[in-house]
């Protein structure tokens, strides 16, 4: 049997979909989604179904409405509709009520990210992220609070053990891993070795945003079962990814993570679940003022 054309419209869709959970970590690369893909199954399989039926409803509604091709194929419309079937996974029993929640939310994310990348492309707007899975995941455990629906029962959390360079590097693992709501330090390593795949700078960033996420909170004194979870370092992961990316120069990565860490304790303040905001805060404050950078220097260059 000859080998099947790269054309074929199964695996162009195979792929679109693994490169959309490789875009959670910001990367493209078909291989490092499905380590991604292979790392929830270790982790947590039973959040596996609703992640790949987030997916694929998110991306097939963006190939419905004709959304372009080439963003379809490097996963940007998979991530939200995954990241939202992931976390109405965690959150709610598998009941006939959640794929439809699942569906709904995600083919939403569809419709709320495209008209956000065209104003990006033509108006310079600020890069949307995780904001549409953010902005429903809010909307979403509101719903699920106000009507008190059944909540999926948590795994009892281990207690912490004593400090020591192990328990840092499982700790830097999990904050790797808390990105896909995970906490086994061998889904982190998993993941690890997804970006190393994608790219091995991006993979070393991905480290400090964590190591610093854990720091920082050890120093503090916040608690230490939450530090150990790696609850600190996911958003200063993907922080570091996102503008070591854009940035060559180590000091912007470096205020990425710090600006995503002393934000992230705000949103407890506030009563709201973090999820991936403080992140993206992070990148639009740094965005946003190189942009008012740029545009004063040229405002201020003289013309002769």
């Amino acid at each position: 049997m000859p080998p099947l054309p790269t054309s074929h419209p199964a695996l162009l869709s195979l792929r679109a979909l693994l490169s959309g959970f490789a875009q959670i970590f910001l990367q493209q690369h078909p291989g490092c989604g499905l380590l991604v893909l292979i790392a929830i199954l270790i982790g947590a399989p039973e959040l596996l179904p609703g992640a790949l039926l987030g997916g694929l409803t998110s991306t097939w509604v963006a190939q419905r409405r004709g959304y372009p091709e080439a963003d379809i194929a490097i996963g940007l419309y998979g991530y939200n509709g995954i990241l939202l079937g992931l976390l109405l996974s965690l959150k709610l029993p598998w009941t006939p009520l959640l794929p439809g929640l699942i569906i709904a939310s995600s083919a939403l994310s569809s419709l709320l990210l495209a008209p956000w990348m065209r104003r990006m492309r033509q108006h310079s707007w600020l890069p949307a992220f995780t904001f549409p899975f953010v902005l429903l995941g809010w909307l979403l455990l509101a719903l699920v609070t106000q009507l008190q629906m059944p909540l999926a029962t948590p795994t009892s959390a281990p207690s912490a053990p004593e400090l020591n360079f192990l328990q840092l590097m499982l700790a830097v693992l999990r904050g790797l891993g808390q990105v896909i709501f995970l906490d086994s330090p061998l889904a982190g390593l998993c993941l690890l070795l997804g970006l190393r795949l994608a790219d091995g700078r991006m993979a070393l960033w991905a480290l400090l945003g964590s190591s610093s996420g854990f720091a920082l909170a050890i120093f503090h004194g916040w608690p230490s079962d939450g530090a150990l979870a790696g609850l600190y370092g996911y958003n200063a992961t993907l922080a570091a990814i996102a503008m070591a990316q854009v940035h060559r120069s180590p000091l912007v990565p470096a205020l990425g993570i710090l600006l995503a860490l002393l934000l992230q304790p705000g949103f407890s303040a506030l009563g709201l679940p973090a999820l991936t905001m403080p992140f993206i805060l992070a990148c639009w404050l740094i965005r946003a003022g190189a942009q008012s950078w740029q545009k004063a220097v040229k405002d201020s260059t003289p013309t002769f």
